[in-house]
């Protein structure tokens, strides 16, 4: 059974643990249906500050190509038409400012780029977990999400997809990262 510690004792660099971590997306198809899906590889990493949490930093790059609907036409779709990613391979979010809410909540800002566009956003972030494993390692757990338009970044076909797929997505995920051992 994990030991919990305090954030005091949070702080540090940490990796995700893809194994154990969920990055997703929700958008709306024909207006009556949801399609979700997630991105199956992606990496990144935290520092935290459990004593100053506006010194933390987040930084996590997903392969655009490891997006998975559970169709696989939509998939390719999607990789080729909508994300370009022969042209764009990854879509990055790199932190620039964490404010603390409260004892578990956070509002992290920073850049999120895809398809060679950066643009501001602020992804509304829980702590969901701070302990020790069995065999000593730090982790801890963090939900989030957040809505963008998508056409704010380039994520379009043509004037067709406007009817069938709504501009706004939701962004999420459930993230798990292991302090790195010095």
């Amino acid at each position: 059974m994990p030991t919990p510690i305090s954030l005091s004792e949070l702080t540090g660099d940490y990796d995700l643990d893809t194994a154990h971590s969920r990055i997703g997306f929700i958008a709306r198809h024909t207006m009556a249906t949801r399609v979700r899906g997630q991105f199956d590889e992606f990496e990144g990493g935290v520092y935290l500050d459990g004593d100053h949490p506006s010194t933390s930093s987040v930084r996590i790059t997903l392969r655009a190509k490891s997006i998975r609907t559970g169709n696989p036409q939509r998939d390719d779709l999607l990789c080729g038409k909508f994300l370009d990613v022969d042209d764009h391979p990854a879509i990055a979010f790199t932190s620039t400012e964490v404010t603390q809410v409260d004892r578990t909540h956070y509002r992290v800002t920073g850049s999120l780029a895809m398809r060679g566009v950066a643009k501001p956003v602020t992804l509304d972030v829980e702590l969901t977990s701070g302990a020790s494993d069995p065999q000593g390692n730090a982790r801890v757990g963090f939900q989030g999400s957040l809505t963008i338009n998508r056409n704010d970044w380039g994520v379009n076909w043509n004037a067709g997809t406007a009817a069938l797929v709504s501009p706004k997505v939701v962004l999420e995920l459930e993230v798990t990262a292991i302090r790195r051992r010095s």
